[in-house]
């Protein structure tokens, strides 16, 4: 079953192979890119070929219909793409994520959508996968997604001070996250229909 997850304004699904090409204009073709300066990690987008640009997503789209959490989702706000959301591994061994999100049209930076599509985007991701930890890697000069991360539960870890270059200048590196006993299942927030995920939590 495809996943789609709702909020009160928000929606993150599965995606499609139409989605790829709306991400390729919307990272080298839109007037609107100014999500790339912010977005990690935080360097200059290398110039690709739609080609190969569609060959590194298009391995995430078998998992559409298969019960295997997924590592992307789209955020549809007002039935239209306006980003993503991600997870990585930093240590199998000790099973935590970095997660992460972009939000390629500036005028939704506002107005607590992105707050929304994380909030739904952790939440989804305690339940589906068995994992200690959620977390994300930024900049001090992130003051957006390090007050994001902070109206969803997670709280300041770490800092080392000027250990992130980012345009050239230099600025703490930051982590903030979140454990699991920290994280109440009792007091879900944001998604308000489950489509694709069972009461347990599975994808399926």
């Amino acid at each position: 079953m495809s996943i789609m997850l709702r909020s009160e304004r928000v929606v993150l699904r599965d995606m499609t192979e139409e989605d790829i090409r709306q991400m390729y204009h919307h990272c080298y073709e839109a007037e609107d890119r100014e999500f790339l300066q912010w977005d990690g990690p935080y360097e200059p987008l290398e110039e690709e070929t739609y080609e190969e640009f569609a060959e590194r997503y298009r391995t995430q789209l078998p998992l559409v219909g298969t019960d295997t959490p997924r590592n992307r989702l789209i955020i549809e706000i007002d039935g239209e793409l306006k980003g993503t959301v991600g997870r990585y591994w930093i240590d199998k061994a000790t099973n935590w994520f970095e997660i992460g999100i972009a939000i390629y049209d500036s005028r939704y930076w506002s107005g607590g959508y992105g707050t929304e599509a994380f909030g739904m985007w952790m939440e989804y991701l305690f339940r589906a996968v068995d994992t200690v930890r959620l977390g994300i890697g930024t900049w001090s000069g992130n003051i957006r997604m390090m007050r994001l991360a902070a109206k969803c539960g997670m709280a300041e870890e770490a800092r080392v001070r000027k250990a992130r270059i980012v345009r050239g200048e230099y600025y703490d590196a930051i982590k903030m996250g979140i454990l699991r006993e920290e994280w109440d299942d009792s007091s879900l927030r944001y998604i308000k229909d489950w489509s694709g995920v069972n009461a347990a939590g599975q994808v399926g």
